[in-house]
């Protein structure tokens, strides 16, 4: 791909797509102008990422129970996230990595709820086999994925970004419980969460409604 079908496909405009890979709007509009050409290091880079970035918006539905489907543990037959957590990945596999909600849980920023049913997670679409499991992609950059106690499970801000791109089908008490959380575990600071540009305003919105919130 060239760099403005790159773009085009991400439905970004140039400044928006310089933003989102940290790369000077100047050199962007060079590139698509043919007044300078990337290297092909950059290219195969860029494309990598773009095609992962892609694949991770795919998400437009939840599940719903399938009595074919097994059945995950349940959350309620668990004391504490971790422990529910690791019964999860024991069954799912050992690849997966846990994003929205359940990263949450393992970056301590939100407890979860007792009648869990929607697991988010990065891996194979064969965990789909599990009733519940709803895969946001099949990888996820090694620079956005953390371990705590064995499990892997995303940054936050690949979780905030990735509540974002699926608001429209995410209960968002966990991210908003988090952002707030963050604020005043961070000397009541937002300083270190970064958004792709196209998410930016609504990020602010949710972070005024977040601290507004949580802090009352």
């Amino acid at each position: 791909m060239t760099i403005r079908e790159m773009r085009t496909r991400l439905g970004n405009t140039q400044s928006e797509f310089a933003a989102r890979y940290n790369i000077p709007f100047r050199t962007i509009q060079n590139w698509e102008a043919g007044v300078r050409n990337p290297p092909d290091y950059i290219i195969n880079l860029l494309e990598g990422r773009v095609r992962a970035d892609l694949v991770n918006r795919r998400t437009t539905t939840l599940p719903k129970y399938d009595p074919q489907k097994l059945d995950l543990p349940k959350r309620r037959d668990y004391v504490g996230a971790f422990a529910w957590l690791k019964a999860v990945r024991e069954s799912l596999g050992e690849s997966i990595v846990f994003a929205l909600d359940e990263a949450l849980m393992c970056q301590g920023h939100f407890g979860g709820r007792s009648d869990e049913f929607i697991v988010w997670v990065y891996g194979d679409d064969a965990v789909t086999r599990f009733n519940g499991v709803v895969v946001l992609g099949n990888q996820v950059s090694p620079y956005h994925v953390k371990e705590k106690n064995g499990l892997l499970y995303t940054d936050f801000n690949r979780t905030v970004a990735d509540a974002l791109a699926n608001e429209s089908i995410l209960d968002m008490q966990g991210i908003t419980e988090a952002i707030s959380k963050y604020y005043y575990r961070n000397g009541e600071s937002l300083e270190g969460i970064t958004v792709s540009p196209e998410y930016q305003s609504r990020f602010e919105q949710l972070a005024e409604e977040a601290i507004d919130y949580y802090g009352n």
